[in-house]
């Protein structure tokens, strides 16, 4: 491997631990929140608190501009090149131009609260709510922009710090204004301040990070820093704007067509659905950056890096996957109680959605998005919005929340087909198929002593699901060196890598170095 990819690849592996791990720890903390307050507000007003922030991530989406992922994307590029004053003058800049659609975006929140919560809610009651969380608008936008910053100049350590302080001050101040009394106004308000903490300590980073540069500045001015990442970003901000406006569509459809109790079963399950993305989103935020230094590089490079990312993405997602379809019943049992009768059903059909991995999910887009290819991301986002707006509504209407469900599994199914055929035939990109069978594979063998302890034992679904968890990735990990899924060559490699890590290497080794014997016994 040439010097320049590994390097690529272990500031990757080293990225992606710091947001995986940020991630993980934000996640814990956030679903011991959401469990509390679920369990305190009961399933009808979980549901409104839900509703209520709908229509605030909605116009989020519009203070995006698409520039998150160019801040991302020109940073990494910039800091390889050492250009390090146009660097701080576009993480400026881009805070700057997100600070004011965040204001924008805020205003039209708070004073159309009513309009919004009458028609697109269909709930004028929400008013009040949806009033208060937009507030939360504001400083999100400078928290994203913060963290994206950091994801391009490879801190991530701080990336997963800033979110770890959000998470930590929602989660307290939630369930201290819920068990006060405060209910679903209390709910809210804990959402809110949580992105004012947060957003203020991401900034407080990004000063500390840039004041070296403050007197070497390029000259760069904010029209042109502006410029730059519109070009860039406005296929993304369409994009965003369609991808983000599913989870909106799906409320309202959901709002139509179903009771509240099924919107809170429903948000339950996504709340655990989420778990997923707690490693499939810090893989994608990390690729980019990647791509983004290899697009200098020859394409012999960038496919051999890409094949490799969507390996090791398989690897790392599929058997997630299959532990969260194996033990979704014991799992909302434990946490949920027996209130969220549906909530299991809902998860384990929508964790169908990530074994489309192998296909590229994932992959693909921070590909697309790292070689500057953003209207291919766009026309990907447009396909999959398109079907799913014609078949939501349908399906909701003749299965309810399974409906939703299935044409948002279809939707994705369609965009990722159109997304690896392109890739294939523009770019060459292509699959390590025989290893991604042999993944998928094993994946599913690796089910056996779980589903035996889960169908022939009388252990608490707790100790059910530690003992089945535990004996998966023991069988997960010894057959991936029987079925050369890693090989010799792989192993050494991943060894050099983490060995640079000393974070890394203290989790890693152990594993490496049994996959390495279990190699030479076969």
């Amino acid at each position: 491997m040439a010097d320049e990819l590994t390097k690529v690849v272990e500031d990757s592996v080293r990225g992606s631990f710091f947001l995986i791990s940020g991630t993980v720890i934000a996640t814990i903390i956030l679903a011991i929140g959401s469990i509390i307050i679920a369990r305190i507000l009961n399933p009808e007003l979980y549901g409104q608190y839900s509703l209520a922030l709908v229509v605030p991530q909605l116009l989020f989406l519009f203070a995006d501009l698409g520039m998150n992922q160019g801040i991302t994307k020109f940073t990494a590029e910039l800091q390889m090149r050492g250009e390090t004053s146009r660097l701080a003058k576009i993480i400026q800049h881009g805070l700057l131009l997100r600070a004011l659609t965040g204001v924008v975006i805020f205003l039209i929140n708070y004073v159309f609260a009513d309009v919004f919560a009458s028609i697109i809610l269909q709930r004028p009651e929400l008013a009040f709510f949806v009033r208060i969380s937009s507030i939360s608008v504001l400083f999100q936008v400078i928290f994203t922009t913060a963290t994206s910053a950091f994801v391009g100049v490879d801190k991530t350590e701080y990336n997963a710090l800033a979110t770890n302080v959000q998470a930590i001050s929602k989660t307290i101040i939630q369930v201290v204004l819920v068990l006060l009394g405060f209910a679903v106004a209390g709910a809210i308000a804990g959402h809110v301040i949580s992105y004012l903490v947060a957003g203020v300590i991401g900034v407080l980073f990004l000063y500390l990070m840039l004041r070296k540069e403050q007197n070497t500045s390029s000259g760069q001015s904010f029209a042109e820093s502006a410029k730059v990442l519109l070009r860039y970003g406005t296929p993304l901000y369409i994009s965003t704007l369609l991808v983000g406006f599913v989870p909106f569509f799906q409320s309202v459809v959901l709002a139509l067509f179903t009771t509240d109790a099924d919107i809170g079963n429903y948000k339950a399950a996504i709340n655990f659905a989420t778990l997923l993305t707690v490693f499939a989103v810090p893989i994608t935020t990390a690729m980019l950056p990647a791509f983004s230094k290899l697009n200098s590089a020859t394409e012999q490079k960038i496919r051999a890096f890409f094949k490799l990312a969507n390996k090791y993405t398989a690897v790392i997602i599929l058997p997630a996957t299959f532990l969260m379809i194996m033990f979704s019943n014991e799992i909302v049992r434990i946490i949920y109680g027996s209130d969220y009768q549906s909530a299991s059903l809902f998860l384990t059909t929508y964790c169908l959605l990530y074994f489309l991995v192998g296909f590229g999910y994932l992959t693909l887009s921070s590909f697309y998005n790292g070689i500057g290819e953003t209207k291919t991301t766009l026309k990907i986002s447009a396909i999959t919005f398109i079907i799913l707006v014609i078949l939501s509504p349908l399906l909701t209407n003749a299965y309810g929340v399974q409906g939703l469900i299935a044409a948002f599994l279809l939707a994705s199914a369609t965009g990722q087909i159109y997304a690896s055929y392109y890739a294939r035939k523009k770019f060459q990109i292509t699959f390590d198929n025989p290893t991604l069978i042999k993944i998928y594979a094993i994946s599913a063998l690796s089910t056996a002593i779980p589903l035996l302890i889960s169908n022939f034992t009388n252990f608490p679904s707790f100790l059910v699901v530690a003992l089945g968890g535990v004996s998966y990735l023991f069988s997960y990990v010894t057959l991936m060196p029987l079925t050369r899924v890693v090989t010799p060559s792989e192993l050494r490699q991943a060894m050099q890598i983490v060995q640079n890590i000393p974070i890394i290497a203290s989790i890693a080794r152990p594993v490496l170095k049994y996959q390495q014997k279990m190699l030479t016994r076969n």
